[in-house]
């Protein structure tokens, strides 16, 4: 890890969950964080977890992922203020309730726009950011297994969500090809979690699988490890479930 002291880590989603939990660990390991949220205020209570040292290198902006304007001008203010993206986890995220055949198309569009556009508009401008001082960085998506495997059931749980999961685990390969005809040495991590006790998941499925979950600090030591490989390896995919994880 040692050439990643004091790089640019911009995160997205980052005020709870995998996000606050990858803001911790990046923080810890001597990197710069920029944390993007649209709950600012939620951001705070993740540096005081941290020590003075630390709580330096951590900074918090608000962006929408889903807005092309808010994300110019989040990368904007890093750019500006930092020097420069080093290394961008598009972790932001977001389901809504209803089966894909009844629910209100706005909740789709949202979803949609989050999931899929959210890391259109960010990992382009960090790729920008990366060629324009010929910096070799790490774009990490954070995935799930639904975007490798539809549930055969239909619930509240499913309905678009896994169709954008789908769209980010293609995106993955294609940038990986992109890249290789850019003759550039950036990288590109999937990573896809199985349960994760976060604020995306039910509540019902919390109860239902608690002895078989994943927490916000497994999926942030699997993006350091991918992180901290040599320059000439690159991990393309992950899959992280819990034991015993039976979907």
């Amino acid at each position: 890890m040692d050439r990643w002291q004091n790089k640019v880590a911009v995160v997205t989603g980052a005020s709870s969950g995998i996000g606050a939990a990858i803001v911790e660990n990046f923080a810890k390991a001597g990197l710069v964080v920029v944390g993007l949220a649209r709950r600012t205020e939620l951001c705070e209570e993740i540096k005081k977890k941290l020590s003075s040292e630390q709580q330096s290198r951590v900074h918090f902006k608000f962006c929408d992922v889903g807005d092309v304007k808010s994300v110019e001008e989040a990368f904007d203010y890093v750019c500006k203020t930092f020097g420069g993206v080093d290394v961008l986890v598009n972790n932001a995220g977001c389901a809504r309730g209803g089966l894909l055949a009844e629910m209100d198309i706005k909740d789709v569009q949202t979803v949609v726009n989050t999931n899929v556009m959210g890391v259109v508009y960010c990992t382009q401008a960090a790729i920008k950011s990366m060629k324009e001082r010929l910096f070799n960085g790490h774009i990490f998506h954070i995935n799930s297994v639904l975007g490798h495997n539809v549930l055969k059931l239909a619930n509240s749980v499913c309905n678009i969500y896994p169709a954008t999961k789908f769209a980010v685990t293609a995106m993955t390969e294609v940038l990986r090809h992109e890249l290789n005809i850019l003759k550039s040495k950036i990288k590109v991590t999937s990573i896809s979690p199985g349960l994760v006790n976060t604020e995306i998941l039910e509540e019902k499925f919390k109860e239902m699988m608690a002895d078989k979950i994943l927490q916000p600090e497994d999926i942030a030591e699997a993006i350091l490890y991918a992180l901290g490989t040599p320059p000439h390896v690159q991990v393309h995919e992950l899959t992280i479930r819990p034991v015993g994880e039976v979907f």
